[in-house]
Order: C-alpha cells, then structure tokens, then sequence
C-alpha cells in the first residue's frame, strides 16, 4: 500500500507542478497570443533561484545560504519575472514566428550559462542538498505533504489567473490578442500590456522551477531538458484548451499521465528495445497533438475561439 501511495504522490505532484507552467504559458500564449518556445529559460531562472538560497554552503557554487523554502520559492517566482523584462522589452516587438525563435535562442543560452558558469551554478555537477519542504515527516507522509503543498499552490495560480482573465487587465490583453489596431485606437498600448502579460506568466514558471528543484532536491543542465520543459508543456496546453485555466490544468494531469505511463512501459522492455520505446513515445506524442490540432484545436475545455 504504501509504495502505491508513494508513487500515486510522486505522478500527482509532478503533474501539479506542470500545471504551474502551464498555467503560467496560457496567461502568455492562451490570453495575449505570446508564443513562447523559452519556458525553459525561465524554470531555469526560478530552479536555480531557489536552490542557491536554500541549498546547504558549498565550495562548488555560490549561494548555499539554507533559507526556508517560503522565503526562496518567492523570490524565484521574481527571478522569472525579472528575466522576462529585458527579453520581452527587445523581443515582443517580433512577429509571433520570430518571437518563438528567439525564445528558443535565449532558453539555450540559459541552459549553456547553467552548464558552463561553475562558480553560479556548480556547473555539470549541478547543486546538491536542496531540502524538499516536509521531508522531515519521513515516508509516506513527507511527500504526501509536499503534494498538499504544491497543490495549494496550483489553486492559488489558478485563483489569480481567473482573476486576471475577468480583469479589465485580462479583457484588454484578449482586445489585443484579437484586434490590435482596434486596442490602439481605444487608447491601449499594446507594448506594454504584452510585457506585463509575459513577465507574469514568467514568474509563474520561475515558481514551477523552483517546485522541481525542490522536489528532485537537485538542480544541473541535465535536469533541464527542451523536450520536458518546453515542448511537453505546450502539448498539455493545446490538450487541454488555450485559453482556459482550467484546461490548462487538465492538460497537465492528462498529458504527464499518458507520459509517465509511457516511461513505466518502456522500462518493461528488454535491453535495447527499451532505448528505441523512449524515441517512439516523443513520435506518439507528436502525434497526438497533431490530431488534437486536426480534429479539435480547441482542446478539452478550450472556447474554440
């Protein structure tokens, strides 16, 4: 029972942590048309964040000062969002196409810097020691805990999302995304609403990085993967419906299922099967959203709009 139960709490939070994310690119994509293809960029900014203030002193990296996780997963959240000003401020006055290739460009940057700047980020070697919140409470109760946790913080992001979207704030970022030259001539500007709107979906994902962080209890570059970060996110997105919260948050739990199901059957396989299994679940993926794009774009609970 009690490994059940672990592994039942292991899938759920990871799943809520995604939805974080998730819920953070539908503020950026769903609400303003911001294509974002960098999310890793900013669950980097976040995950090291929180874990150079929290992790115990270490001679590999900078930081190391074991602050408590209420006071780091903040400031990660602002870290995102900090990292987002200067990218959005150059960058959102790109096409959607070219916005999403220099997204990309800066999320590798981040990862190379990650990897290479030893001294910030204990380079290849990551940071060790991160202390998961609860884990004091020991199995299975620790990360029953933890779940708890990042649930309630799935909820509190799904509360302000909503509220932003009802918001004269969201009614205008949807006036843009639709009809920019008519937000122009009510008077709105269309530069700055974007901006904020990429900034706040970034802290979001700074927030969600440093939920990883501290549930892997280790942060390096390998842990920071494209194809987990960025493109499994956007396929939890376009599944669950752009544009509503609460698709987006479905996306993530159904999306991470199917994943993680995927995973525990390709280890199943014997020897070099199990290698091509890992390469056939990316295809399955992909073609999973290219049907969900064919034959409903609008996803499980999207407006279709």
């Amino acid at each position: 029972m009690e490994p059940l139960l672990l592994y039942g709490a292991t899938l759920l939070t990871l799943a809520g942590i995604y939805a974080a994310l998730t819920l953070g690119l539908n503020l950026q994509w769903g609400l303003t048309g911001l294509m974002n293809f960098g999310a890793l960029g900013f669950v980097a900014a976040g995950a090291y964040t929180s874990a150079l203030l929290t992790a115990p002193p270490s001679a590999m990296h900078v930081g190391g000062f074991g602050w408590p996780w209420f006071l780091a997963w903040p400031l990660a959240a602002l870290a995102g969002a900090l990292l987002a000003l200067p990218i959005g401020a150059i960058s959102l006055r790109l096409r959607t196409d070219y916005l999403a290739m220099a997204t990309i460009g800066i999320a590798e940057i981040v990862r190379l810097v990650a990897r290479n700047e030893d001294w910030l980020t204990g380079g290849p070697l990551g940071i060790t020691g991160i202390p998961r919140p609860f884990e004091s409470l020991g199995q299975p109760w620790g990360p029953v805990a933890f779940l708890l946790l990042v649930g309630a913080v799935v909820a509190l992001l799904y509360a302000m999302a909503e509220a932003t979207a009802r918001s004269p704030f969201g009614r205008t970022l949807r006036a843009i995304r639709d009809d920019e030259e008519a937000a122009k001539a009510a008077g709105r500007n269309p530069a700055a609403f974007r901006l904020q709107a990429f900034m706040l979906g970034a802290a979001c994902m700074g927030l969600a990085g440093a939920m990883l962080a501290h549930f892997f209890k280790f942060m390096g570059p390998d842990a920071l993967d494209p194809v987990t970060a960025t493109f499994l996110v956007w396929v939890m997105l376009i599944a669950g419906g752009s544009g509503s919260n609460r698709g987006a948050i479905l996306g993530a739990v159904a999306i991470w299922a199917v994943w993680a199901a995927t995973d525990w059957l390709a280890a199943q396989l014997p020897g070099e099967l199990a290698t091509r299994a890992a390469y056939v679940r990316l295809f399955m993926i992909g073609l999973a959203l290219q049907l969900i794009l064919l034959y409903r774009p609008q996803g499980l609970l999207g407006t279709g709009r």
